[in-house]
């Protein structure tokens, strides 16, 4: 079972990805948690990626999930190539990840999107402050809607966000469909006919960022 942990800067998604570990560990599960490629490399390079290093970290944020999933029964992921693509979109207005990001979204067996309700930390690392967390959250939940993933909010603090993170998960480790709760996405439907073209992405990304 892949879980993957969506949502904007300072919402305790690593924290969360360290409990639900501890939690399935502690059931006897093998479990593998992938962190943030996207923080990894701003720590190691000590600035933003440019445009052309974007696609990069995100295939490398997934590659090291399937790694994950070969050595492990459940893996966490602490953000995916959809947190990527979503912040490129922001800083250079570039939509080009958005169809890489999204596939590989489709192969999550849950997808859950923490909210703002924990209070914004500076990390003095990549964090831009408060202010960017609310329209990071609405993209997030407009693509995703969008493009038909399924995914539940999250909220809540310490024990309680996890309680809240299993109970969205559900029985799913069996391999049974878990309780949906929280938001459920609609259809996908491209900005325009020309869905195979990377202009139309950055069609979509502009009218959600307008």
């Amino acid at each position: 079972m892949k879980i993957a942990l969506l949502g904007a800067e300072s919402t305790g998604k690593t924290q969360l990805a360290t409990q639900l570990a501890a939690h399935y560990v502690a059931s006897g599960e093998t479990v593998g948690v992938v962190a943030e490629v996207l923080r990894e490399w701003c720590a190691r390079e000590g600035r933003t990626p440019r445009p052309e290093e974007q696609m990069p970290i995100a295939i490398e944020q997934e590659r090291r999930v399937d790694e994950a999933a070969a050595n492990a029964r459940i893996v966490i992921a602490d953000t995916t190539a959809v947190m990527v693509a979503i912040y490129s979109a922001m800083l250079f207005e570039d939509g080009s990840l958005l169809r890489f990001a999204l596939e590989r979204q489709r192969g999550y067996d849950v997808t859950l999107v923490t909210g703002l309700d924990l209070p914004w930390v500076a990390d003095g690392l990549q964090r831009d402050g408060p202010h960017v967390r609310e329209p990071v959250d609405t993209l997030v939940r407009q693509i995703l809607a969008q493009a038909g993933v399924t995914f539940h909010v999250i909220y809540g603090s310490g024990e309680q966000r996890l309680s809240n993170a299993l109970r969205a998960i559900g029985p799913r480790v069996d391999g049974a469909p878990g309780t949906h709760v929280g938001d459920r996405a609609g259809a996908w439907q491209w900005a325009c006919d020309r869905c195979g073209d990377a202009a139309c992405e950055h069609r979509l990304f502009s009218g959600l960022l307008g």
